[in-house]
């Protein structure tokens, strides 16, 4: 889970993003230095925590991992605030080196294929379209709930009728330097190991 701290651009601010709303139907509720936003429909889609130096210890500016340590912080702050919103965010990794145990042809479609994939503490069913996606290999993983660099959240989809939880990603959707130009997912080498976050 990421959220953005960036001073010089919009100030004192800790902004932590939890759904995509419709920007034009969202209501805002301020409590004490925290600010709710919420859809129309109610459910919470964020929060903007103002003056966030006074209540974070912040090391970092731009995009940063919420960490348990970040959390309690938060949770102190609504305490004090006597805010009882359900803090309970998933930390979990999100980017992590998968094991491509299967991959079969999709039904209905000849350039996607069907993955089973071990990511240490489940096998997601995968959709790739890579053409040099393969079992055995291993491979990074943007799991259920990853936020790509380009700003695209990875979401529970169906292609073609196939159920898919995840993507496997290529060095250019990963953002990394010198990303290959060809159309293909990142194979890693066999010093990772599946389940284990992925840095970049």
């Amino acid at each position: 889970m990421d959220v953005f701290y960036n001073p010089n651009g919009i100030g004192d601010v800790l902004i932590v993003p939890l759904e995509d709303g419709d920007r034009y139907e969202i209501t805002h509720e301020t409590i004490g230095n925290v600010t709710k936003i919420t859809d129309k429909q109610g459910s919470v889609i964020g929060y903007n925590i103002f003056q966030a130096s006074d209540h974070f210890d912040l090391q970092e500016t731009g995009k940063i991992i919420m960490t348990e340590a970040l959390l309690d912080q938060m949770k102190d702050l609504f305490h004090k605030n006597k805010m009882e919103d359900s803090l309970d965010f998933d930390l979990s990794p999100k980017f992590v080196v998968g094991f491509v145990k299967e991959k079969e042809q999709h039904e209905n479609a000849d350039n996607l294929s069907v993955c089973k994939v071990d990511v240490g503490d489940d096998i997601l069913q995968i959709v790739c379209g890579a053409p040099n996606v393969d079992a055995d290999q291993k491979v990074v993983v943007a799991k259920v709930g990853a936020t790509m660099p380009s700003g695209m959240k990875i979401k529970p989809t169906e292609l073609r009728g196939v159920p898919s939880n995840g993507m496997i990603c290529s060095q250019k959707e990963l953002g990394l330097p010198n990303a290959p130009k060809e159309k293909g997912i990142y194979v890693l080498d066999d010093t990772y190991t599946a389940g284990e976050a992925f840095h970049f």
